[in-house]
């Protein structure tokens, strides 16, 4: 299959969780056999902080604008079996609408963003993708499961829409040995959402225990915080230390934005890299989150600052390993790289089939 992908970024991990999901993903859908082009604008604030500069899986290529891709790039959409257009990629609404109208083979678009997505869109937001052209994807392929992708094909018009989780390349992830540091630890960008979620879980469990020690990694953070003494600081850890920070941890934190909270079935790409490095995980509540992980064996719930310090006090070593064992069993069983490519081919497939089938029926009717 020839694939062309038109995503917010492969280049950089700065700022971004997308850069990381494509680059687990493609790496694997490549090693299925396809042939991969990768198309990004070039934005200055992700070539200011590139940390991939020659990828062995897809052919990586930069455009300046809409104009440069048309000119470019043409060709290569209308003869690709397929193209998918990601959620964030700048005026993704018109590139989605090139997309649809250049492209002969099919079409999708990947959401990695969908609960932010529909609030978007519920709200007259069309940054990146507009009620309208969602009809014209032969598949909408999906961050969130569950009850969403009714509603996508219900209220929105898609023909198809497939849940696409993010996944883990465990050929990179795995259990690093070294030191640990911290007790309880948290990786990602700054998000206002989130951050009264990671005050609760992170900052005050820091002030009602001044003998453990915290991080939290991740750029864009307001200087105005007030961080505990014993909570440091990383202004970001690029991917290929993320084994090594969580070989650090002897807990690591999930934190999800209200939307995906809201939605539930939103797992993090970060709850799987964790777990494949043997980190147990200490998470807010959401549901779906136990289809992925048993609570209480393979991850720690958290409501409060007293939950997440039981978890740090009252389990022993063996407990500890325990459950970071038994999460990384599962998402060895069912979520790596290579799962996901074989599910994405899966779904361009059926879409392919989608589109052969209604064709076949058009000339029949034509017919008689």
């Amino acid at each position: 299959m020839k694939l062309v992908v038109l995503g917010l970024s492969l280049s950089s991990s700065w700022g971004n969780g997308h850069a990381t999901t494509y680059r687990a993903l493609l790496r694997a859908f490549a090693e299925r056999g396809h042939d991969i082009v990768f198309l990004e604008r070039d934005a200055p604030w992700y070539a200011a902080h590139r940390d991939l500069t020659a990828c062995a899986y897809a052919d990586l290529q930069l455009y300046g604008d809409l104009d440069e891709l048309r000119r470019g790039f043409t060709r290569i959409i209308e003869r690709a079996d397929a193209v998918i257009v990601g959620s964030y990629v700048p005026q993704g609404v018109e590139v989605g609408r090139w997309v649809q109208s250049t492209a002969h083979g099919i079409t999708a678009f990947y959401d990695i963003d969908t609960p932010v997505t529909l609030a978007k869109l519920e709200a007259g937001d069309e940054e990146y993708l507009a009620p309208e052209i969602i009809p014209g994807y032969d598949v909408y392929l999906s961050f969130t499961g569950g009850p969403t992708l009714r509603r996508i094909q219900r209220c929105y018009g898609a023909p198809a829409a497939r849940t696409l989780y993010c996944s883990v390349d465990v050929e990179r992830y795995h259990p690093t040995p070294g030191p640990q540091r911290w007790d309880l630890s948290y990786l990602g960008t700054y998000s206002p959402d989130r951050q009264p979620i990671l005050e609760r879980l992170l900052l005050e469990p820091a002030r009602q225990a001044p003998h453990l020690r915290f991080c939290v990694a991740g750029p864009q953070y307001p200087a105005d915080i007030a961080w505990p003494a014993n909570v440091e600081r990383l202004e970001h850890v690029a991917p290929a230390d993320h084994p090594t920070f969580y070989a650090a941890s002897r807990y690591t934190l999930n934190v999800t934005r209200a939307d995906m909270i809201a939605a539930g079935y939103s797992p993090s790409v970060r709850l799987f890299e964790a777990a494949a490095c043997a980190t147990p995980i200490i998470s807010d509540v959401w549901n779906g989150l136990s289809t992925l992980f048993t609570p209480g064996r393979e991850i720690i719930l958290a409501r409060s600052a007293r939950d997440v310090l039981a978890a740090l006090e009252s389990t022993d070593e063996p407990g500890r390993r325990a459950l970071a064992e038994a999460a990384r069993r599962r998402i060895l069983a069912g979520h790596t790289a290579t799962h996901r490519a074989a599910e994405l081919e899966a779904w361009l497939r059926e879409a392919i089939c989608a589109r052969a089938e209604a064709a076949t029926s058009n000339l029949l009717s034509v017919s008689t």
